[in-house]
């Protein structure tokens, strides 16, 4: 096996024998990003809007998947549990992650639409987004939580990627009973309702999401105590907020980490979260020290926002 300095294990390279037999659990939200791209030549005669002449299409997943699919870019085993709807999309979305190698689990609800993110692009930028979705039934969900109890014994890291859309509606005891079980759990958070996530091992908000729930901080003493305070009333081991072109802050323990942005230029941030704790879980599981999985994750996410759309990253873009 490859002979790690400490220079060298804050490097995607320093741990990819062992990424390779890693296995990351990813429960969650999954949605079907669809992605219509044309030309703009004229503007509608029916109403001030760009007429858009399609020429070309694409799907890819999104949401929890799109986190399962990032772990398997970076050769990790990924298993997905997820809900969807017995639909065209969800089985277009199965697709899509069989042949990148993910192993899923979907829950099929007959009476849900899989949630499914449509974005016209024209000229290089988005004109459009139309969102399908419904929350999906009660009973389903009673059924994913059985077999997550059963399917958390798999891997020793389990990523809740929490999305707002019903799927992960027993949160509290899928966290409750990973931690019990000796799983390190990560969770991507939505919503400003954070006592949900309570006992969880790291939580990763965008840095608008983490200021829904402190409030504005002065500066950066203020934004460090209200991040301690708050991952001492959850019972957190870290938090750790991305912060855009601010880089990434991890508070923990041992105090504040922060680790600039990489210095790539931005296309598109859209999917950049899912990478980053796609990244972050698939160095735990190898065994990288919270630190070095963050400073890889960082890295992660400054390649995938020089990408269109939900994209993922490889190993080889990671040195």
């Amino acid at each position: 096996m490859t002979r790690r300095t400490p220079r060298d294990e804050g490097r995607f390279s320093a741990w990819r024998e062992r990424v390779a037999s890693a296995r990351v659990l990813v429960v969650g939200d999954v949605m079907l990003d669809r992605y219509w791209f044309g030309d703009v030549e004229r503007i509608s005669p029916e109403a001030p809007v760009p007429v858009v002449r399609i020429a070309r299409w694409e799907e890819r997943p999104g949401g929890a998947a799109n986190v399962a699919r990032n772990v398997a870019a970076l050769g990790a085993r990924a298993t997905l549990l997820s809900v969807t709807g017995d639909d065209e999309a969800g089985h277009a979305l199965a697709r899509l992650l069989d042949a990148e190698r993910v192993e899923t689990h979907f829950l099929r609800d007959p009476a849900l639409q899989t949630t499914v993110k449509l974005r016209v692009i024209g000229r290089q930028q988005q004109l459009l987004r139309i969102d399908f979705e419904k929350a999906p039934s009660t009973e389903v969900l009673a059924s994913k939580l059985a077999d997550f109890e059963r399917m958390q014994d798999t891997a020793p890291v389990v990523i809740l990627s929490d999305y707002g859309k019903g799927g992960l509606a027993h949160i509290a005891t899928m966290i409750e009973r990973a931690r019990a079980a000796g799983k390190r759990v990560l969770v991507d958070p939505k919503g400003d309702e954070w006592e949900k996530y309570r006992g969880a091992t790291v939580l990763t908000p965008n840095r608008n999401e983490f200021r829904a729930v402190v409030g504005r901080w002065r500066d950066e003493s203020d934004m460090t105590a209200r991040a301690q305070a708050l991952r001492r009333a959850l019972a957190l081991e870290a938090l750790l907020v991305t912060r855009s072109e601010e880089g990434v802050t991890l508070y923990s323990d041992e105090g504040t980490l922060t680790i600039p942005a990489e210095a790539r230029e931005v296309y598109d941030v859209s999917g950049a979260g899912d990478t980053v704790i796609a990244t972050l879980g698939t160095l735990i599981a190898a065994g990288a020290p919270l630190a070095d999985a963050v400073r890889i994750a960082n890295a992660a996410a400054g390649v995938v926002v020089g990408k269109l759309g939900t994209a993922v990253v490889s190993p080889g873009e990671l040195g």
